[in-house]
């Protein structure tokens, strides 16, 4: 086995501990990557605070994992030493069913495999990316094209895919109307994608506290939530509609901005249930719809995107001793717009 250092943490109350964890000896088709970011995301949190279900401790997180190969299994073909690499949400599946052979392994009938807090097939509890080193099956590897930093690239694994894929699923374009609710890690890459890809963005939050950044990001229009107003003003106004943030809103009031044949699809993932009327999607035909991440090969195509169109996330580098604040933080939204942390101080306490 091969030992790696990490922050791991061993209550759901925290705080991170300088840890050892092992990593498995190379399969014949792993790549063993040393990791020199990871981004923070929210669902690290809901994970490791037991929001989502019991969790076994201790518990590595991070699934925005960016590094360098430094050693390939004997019949890997995809990557060599030296690679710039990324790891994201997951990090193998069955590879047979009706759905991993269509490339969308996420969607596993048997399951996908966590990044963290799940068991692989070797009967091991996986561990995350807020670590020296990691072994993954080169199947679920993506490369980081030239043109993007590792720091950037790092939350492009979660935040990006996680918008890029519904964007694309429903089809941001030119003429389209689209709306993002939050402007946090999820939603500032929701803004910039759908930009990219040329439709009429609003970003909907509860202030006008982010507007300046809303549309420096690229967002056409910005609105407040706080404002009854905008309900209004904005009633039947969109053909889609994503909402980023992991908290309980009115999901009712947010339907009635839907156009005819409008999709609201939920991003987000908040630990309590959302309630939604009937007869808010009976009008107007809405639909409403859910939407994880992306496949790996769909993640690959997110980040050529990325890569072509210069987009990378707003990033705020942390130190491995500076997690807890970090995530602290988080819960404040007081980020903007995602947290990194610098694996090279994962060794200094």
């Amino acid at each position: 086995m091969i030992q790696t250092n990490a922050r791991a943490t061993f209550s759901p109350q925290g705080p991170f501990q300088l840890t050892t964890i092992e990593r498995r000896e190379l399969q014949p088709h792993d790549v063993h990557i040393e990791i020199k970011y990871a981004g923070i995301c929210h669902s690290d949190i809901h994970t490791a605070r037991g929001d989502w279900g019991p969790v076994n401790y201790p518990l590595v997180p991070g699934h925005e994992i960016a590094g360098i190969v430094i050693q390939v299994g004997s019949d890997v073909t995809k990557f060599a030493v030296g690679d710039r690499v990324g790891v994201g949400c997951m990090v193998d599946s069955c590879g047979q069913c009706v759905n991993c052979n269509h490339g969308e392994e996420q969607y596993c009938l048997h399951g996908m495999t966590g990044t963290y807090g799940a068991i692989d097939k070797y009967g091991h509890y996986t561990q995350g990316g807020y670590s020296t080193h990691i072994v993954v099956t080169e199947a679920f590897v993506v490369s980081i094209p030239e043109g993007i930093e590792l720091d950037a690239a790092a939350p492009l694994l979660c935040a990006g895919i996680t918008t890029y894929s519904p964007l694309r699923r429903w089809g941001a374009a030119p003429g389209k109307k689209i709306a993002v609710i939050g402007l946090g890690g999820l939603g500032h890459m929701a803004v910039k994608l759908a930009h990219a890809m040329g439709a009429e963005v609003t970003v909907l939050s509860q202030s006008l506290k982010k507007q300046e950044d809303g549309l420096r990001l690229g967002a056409d229009y910005f609105y407040a939530t706080n404002d009854p107003v905008t309900f209004q003003q904005l009633a039947g106004a969109f053909d889609l509609i994503l909402n980023t943030v992991s908290a309980e809103i009115d999901l009712n009031a947010f339907l009635s901005l839907l156009a005819v044949d409008g999709t609201l699809v939920n991003v987000g993932a908040p630990a309590e249930p959302l309630s939604v009327q009937v007869f808010s999607l009976i009008q107007n035909r809405r639909s409403f719809a859910g939407s994880m991440i992306g496949g790996i090969r769909e993640t690959q195509e997110m980040l050529d995107f990325c890569a072509e169109h210069r987009i990378t996330p707003e990033i705020e580098i942390v130190s491995a001793n500076q997690i807890d604040e970090a995530w602290e933080r988080v819960l404040a939204s007081d980020v903007r717009y995602r947290f990194v942390i610098d694996i090279r101080t994962m060794e200094m306490e």
